[in-house]
């Protein structure tokens, strides 16, 4: 990994480099994506079909598209049993810890029986999106499905690409059904957010489409917002390691090579204050990277979006994870919860050196979909609230009218809108 000496300057150079991965700049697909859209909307299932067997190579119709009682139980049959009975145990963890999230409906009573008050109410229909192509991932599956369950959504649509054969991962199949998704389509890529916004024969419309994608999905997401609720716009898997001298440079080198492996997009920083923590981590990274499976994929990634950054003292390097926003942050330094304070943006935040980023992935609770590319300036993890709504409640007397109907009035004339001011006045005239 390149090691930098962290200045203003290359701060800003190295953020410019890994916007170069928001889905602002894929521009050349965007074209493309709005096409299928277009097309989906348009033509319902018959387009639907013909980009599945264009893209996937499978021959989707309307009596195979949506997963039968009959392949859940065979996926039961393909997965092993310790592997389901650790799925369900991260189910338990993730349901424990999104139910803490819940929010109640609240009224306040005045005195003289006016009332206000906010309702939560859940989402009708919840679309929740799964990716199938280099890797299939069935903690997607639970960190999308299981908090929608907790918020009370009463139809929780899930869709996933299949494999030529028309087949869908097992793990994903059974996590969907752990988890409780209502239906399971085969269909992936752009054109499965144009059935999830839009609906089709085969395809419910949904109310919020959740869940990581490719460019393609992310960019559709985008493109659909405003006629369906979406999470966040994903981009790359990203994660920044701040630690001090007394991090271990083996665990530090491990966790950074835990996100680098998802794709040549993906982004691994570590920012430290110690030239020998730095060294060291260098060394290891290339030690495991040789032995790695996915080698071809972490050099790649390491080449455009990994660094080393050495700053002058901590409070320098927070700065800079604060201008950085990572999605998953590790704080491995002397007290992990004092740095924590200073943090203002980050998506996931993993603290001291048994914390290693994937615990966050797949079994701690917490959601893994977290946003990317400096969104979690703005943007939250996947949570209860993201599939709940709230609307206000009014419910004046007229003694509580009585005393502020003035007011309402030279507010409404002030601007301009007197038809406004006439529907209090009128009241007690």
């Amino acid at each position: 990994m390149r090691t930098v000496k962290l200045t203003e300057e290359n701060r800003k150079d190295i953020l410019k480099n890994l916007l170069k991965r928001s889905t602002s700049n894929y521009g050349e697909y965007e074209d493309t994506v709005r096409k299928i859209l277009e097309d989906v909307k348009e033509r319902g299932d018959e387009a639907l079909f013909e980009y599945t067997k264009k893209f996937d190579r499978f021959d989707l119709n309307a009596s195979n598209i949506r997963v039968t009682e009959e392949e859940i139980k065979e996926a039961y049959s393909l997965v092993d049993d310790e592997y389901i009975k650790v799925m369900k145990d991260a189910a338990e963890n993730i349901r424990e810890f999104h139910e803490k999230q819940v929010r109640n409906t609240w009224i306040d009573t005045k005195p003289d029986g006016s009332i206000i008050g906010q309702r939560f109410i859940p989402i009708e229909k919840a679309g929740t999106y799964v990716p199938g192509g280099k890797a299939a991932y069935p903690s997607s599956v639970l960190m999308n499905i299981i908090p929608a369950k907790v918020a009370g959504v009463s139809r929780i649509i899930a869709v996933t690409p299949p494999n030529s054969e028309g087949k869908v991962n097992p793990g994903t199949l059974v996590a969907a059904d752990i988890a409780g998704a209502d239906e399971i389509y085969k269909v992936g890529g752009a054109q499965a957010v144009a059935a999830l916004a839009y609906g089709t024969d085969s395809v419910p419309k949904v109310d919020k489409i959740t869940g990581p994608g490719n460019i393609f999905v992310a960019l559709a997401k985008k493109a659909v917002y405003g006629n369906v609720g979406i999470d966040s716009l994903a981009g790359p898997s990203e994660i920044l390691v701040l630690a001090d001298e007394t991090a271990n440079p083996r665990y530090v080198a491990a966790d950074l090579l835990s996100q680098a492996e998802h794709d040549e997009m993906a982004s691994a920083i570590l920012i430290t204050t110690s030239e020998k923590l730095a060294k060291e981590v260098s060394n290891e990274v290339e030690e495991f990277t040789k032995k790695l499976e996915r080698e071809k994929i972490i050099r790649a990634s390491l080449d455009n979006f990994g660094y080393i950054l050495l700053a002058d003292d901590l409070e320098q390097g927070i700065e800079t994870v604060n201008a950085i926003a990572p999605e998953h942050l590790e704080i491995i330094t002397k007290d992990p919860f004092a740095t924590m304070t200073k943090i203002r943006n980050a998506g996931a935040m993993f603290l001291g050196e048994y914390s290693s980023e994937p615990l966050g992935d797949y079994f701690a609770g917490p959601n893994h979909i977290i946003p990317t590319n400096g969104t979690a300036r703005f943007f939250s993890p996947v949570g209860v609230d993201d599939f709940v709504k709230r609307s206000s409640i009014i419910a004046f007397s007229k003694e509580g009218l009585e005393k502020v109907h003035k007011e309402v009035e030279l507010f409404a004339e002030k601007e301009g809108l007197t038809a406004h001011a006439n529907s209090v006045r009128v009241r007690f005239e």
